[in-house]
């Protein structure tokens, strides 16, 4: 037995006594014509092309592109290229290009993290980010749902018939990992090696099957096909020391490892004259006795070539202060890797001894 309509009645534009099959048909339909429809939307984002901040009426696809454009352009300033400088830039874009994730290992400020940058910002996608911590989790990593809404309708349109809907609404949000993965990002994860093993373990088939799980959603939805143009460059610390756990073998196999040192001296000096504008002369000096105070202390407190940056930045602001020497500089620079208040005498006698013995003519060691 079939129900034949007689009478189409309709309830506030909709039809009524529709099979199951007819409503979901209806549904779908509904839902198709309104993505096509692209509604406009009145945002603020200020940007290369919006610099005034503007409101301004654009489509979700265009606000999508401002965002991107805004906020995830990787901007790699004072980036120099000296050979041995191209010859790592052309190692990482190889094995990315090749679509293997790539593993960047060095000491602390040997530019890790700058090369990483300068070379997302030459494959022209945009870049998420994420810094290791011994806190993140997987949904720091994924996303999850960050609200629940109840929606409660009441409907007494007819008098005689009462209708109760109570429906509740979560709304899922996107983090770094799912929106590379999603839409082609560039993903740079910065001292990886500080997470928790089990919390990067979402990262096995991403690297593998090129499937990212999302374990907290259900159906079709639990599973994203990793885009053709996502990329990944994570980078650790080559020394241990507290607060670093080591990758399970199975992540690191499905990686390419790049090890990574301090560079050499003239792509030193490059580096502290293309950040600092300072003379030649001044960041020869600079960075030769950096070199040999990392040649004297443990490797965990090696001072990287951010430490020549900073003296030399310090000079420029003391040029009108006669009263801080260089030998000053240097000292309040290293110490921030100090245990002990002998640790710092020992530092400073250092110091002294090395800046004491380099010529202010021409930065040698005398």
């Amino acid at each position: 037995m079939q129900y034949t309509v007689t009478h189409p009645r309709r309830v506030r534009g909709e039809a009524v006594h529709l099979t199951a099959s007819e409503k979901k048909a209806t549904e779908m339909e509904h839902s198709s014509s309104m993505r096509l429809k692209q509604p406009k939307i009145q945002v603020q984002i200020k940007s290369p092309v919006n610099m005034d901040c503007s409101y301004e009426l654009i489509s979700e696809e265009a606000r999508h592109r401002a965002i991107e454009e805004a906020f995830l352009t990787p901007e790699s300033n004072h980036f120099i290229s000296t050979p041995e400088v191209v010859e790592m830039e052309s190692r990482l874009s190889l094995w990315l290009q090749a679509g293997y994730p790539v593993h960047l290992i060095g000491p602390t400020g040997c530019g890790k993290t700058s090369l990483a940058v300068h070379v997302a910002k030459v494959l022209g996608r945009p870049v998420v980010w994420i810094n290791g911590d011994e806190s993140i989790s997987t949904s720091d990593l994924i996303g999850g749902y960050s609200q629940m809404e109840n929606e409660s309708v009441r409907d007494n349109y007819i008098h005689n018939v009462f209708k109760t809907k109570d429906t509740m609404k979560i709304e899922w949000v996107d983090n770094p990992l799912s929106l590379a993965c999603k839409y082609g990002y560039t993903l740079i994860y910065n001292e990886f090696s500080r997470t928790k093993p089990a919390s990067n373990n979402v990262l096995l088939s991403v690297f593998e099957e090129g499937i990212l799980e999302l374990p907290t959603k259900f159906g079709e939805d639990r599973y994203i096909k990793v885009h053709p143009d996502f990329k990944a460059i994570l980078t650790s610390n080559s020394i241990e020391y507290a607060g670093i756990h080591r990758p399970q073998d199975a992540l690191l196999d499905r990686m390419v490892g790049i090890y990574t040192d301090y560079y050499g001296f003239e792509t030193e000096v490059g580096i502290v004259m293309e950040h600092t504008c300072i003379a030649r002369t001044d960041a020869e000096r600079i960075v030769r006795v950096v070199r040999s105070i990392r040649e004297k202390l443990p490797d965990a407190q090696k001072p990287g070539t951010r430490a020549c940056i900073m003296i030399a930045k310090g000079m420029q602001a003391s040029s009108c202060d006669s009263k801080i020497n260089f030998e000053q500089l240097c000292i309040d620079v290293i110490a921030s890797k100090t245990s002990s208040p002998a640790d710092m005498v020992e530092k400073k006698k250092l110091v002294m001894d090395i800046a004491a013995r380099t010529s202010r003519d021409d930065g040698s060691i005398v």
